[in-house]
């Protein structure tokens, strides 16, 4: 066959080729778009929940200071060291 005769259908062909493939790079890139956004707002939000942790701990180191129990224990519990005359020592 004769390249004159194939012309009529290999120029649309390639046409719809080039389309559809100038369609999927428009779209994946539209699609890595979106998901670098979803991939930021994940950083962000690991960053705020470790940031809250970090919070926590420091809570609860305080709230298990030895200094803090006893504080809770004399004010709100009326609990007190006992004296060396009360403490008995009790052997098997």
């Amino acid at each position: 066959m004769k390249l004159g005769k194939l012309m009529p259908v290999v120029f649309p062909v390639l046409w719809l080729a080039v389309l559809g493939s100038s369609m999927q790079v428009i779209y994946a890139r539209h699609k890595a778009r979106d998901l670098f956004v979803h991939l930021e707002k994940l950083n962000a939000e690991r960053d705020s929940l470790e940031m809250e942790w970090g919070r926590l701990q420091l809570e609860q180191s305080y709230w298990s200071s030895h200094a803090f129990v006893e504080r809770v224990a004399n004010a709100k519990l009326q609990m007190n060291l006992p004296q060396t005359r009360d403490v008995r020592i009790v052997r098997p």
